[in-house]
């Protein structure tokens, strides 16, 4: 538009110096060492591909399906080898993808366990399954939280920077208007550095994890429904279609694209 680049490119260093070491500053004070662990995990998933789509519900549900299938023919103890040993277990090993998953693993192998004990009450195990994924959530929030809170006060901080800039102007207040004018520029550069970072960069970044957070947790919720109805006792094909339903339409496998590949799958036995 015309402006000098130059009295830009003098002005950003120090003035993300001021902006960057404060919020940084503010976050590193504001947060457990906990949450900043998380947040660094957070930060990755910025430079990752979706982490499901239609494959990976599908393999989801053909391996509920196995599952329920095995226990329903030999009995949920036949379970008990598959489950406390997954990754060495035949029938897990059919779905790699979701092998991968360590924590969606040991959330089903953890009910599993606890269903074989003899802790088959649908409303109690579900009840039980909606505390931990409260808390899975909670745990998604507190990393979200950090980063809106930081995109909330760059604007602030970049008002502070600016105040500095202008305090540096004020002691210079007998030179000409030539120099006068960059130095008020350059003191201005804070303002807007801190309002671009806050809304076009940080604040974006914490709505995206807000909804990697709430993928993570919808396909958690799918093995929840699935192991709920199989308690009820319906048949592994109507408890993965109970699960179906709970995927987000545009990754949905059809009725007809399960149905096909649970049929597809391998004999397992005990």
């Amino acid at each position: 538009m015309g402006g000098s680049l130059a009295v830009l490119m003098a002005a950003v260093p120090m003035e993300m110096i001021i902006i960057g070491g404060t919020a940084i500053g503010g976050f590193i004070i504001a947060n457990p060492s906990i949450v900043r662990k998380r947040a660094g995990a957070g930060f990755k998933k910025l430079f990752k591909k979706p982490k499901y789509d239609k494959k990976s519900y599908t393999e989801l549900m053909c391996c509920l399906y196995q599952i329920f299938k095995l226990a329903r023919t030999k009995g949920m103890l036949a379970l008990e080898k598959h489950i406390e040993t997954p990754y060495e277990s035949t029938l897990f090993q059919q779905f790699p993808g979701f092998m991968r998953n360590k924590e969606a693993v040991v959330f089903l192998c953890d009910y599993l366990r606890l269903i074989t004990l003899g802790a088959d009450k649908p409303y109690e195990i579900e009840a039980l399954m909606e505390e931990e994924l409260e808390v899975h959530h909670s745990e998604g929030e507190g990393v979200v939280s950090a980063f809106t809170t930081v995109a909330d006060s760059l604007p602030a901080i970049g008002i502070v920077a600016a105040v500095l800039g202008v305090i540096k102007t004020m002691g210079a207040i007998s030179e000409p208007p030539e120099i006068l004018g960059k130095m008020i520029g350059s003191a201005l550069v804070g303002t807007f550095l801190g309002v671009w970072s806050a809304y076009g960069f940080v604040g974006p970044m914490s709505n995206f994890l807000r909804t990697t957070y709430a993928a993570e947790g919808r396909y958690m919720e799918c093995i929840k429904i699935g192991i709920v109805a199989h308690l009820h006792g319906f048949a592994p094909s109507i408890s993965v279609e109970y699960a179906r339903k709970a995927v987000l339409n545009e990754i949905r496998p059809t009725f007809i694209e399960l149905e096909e590949a649970t049929t597809s799958l391998p004999s397992i036995t005990a």
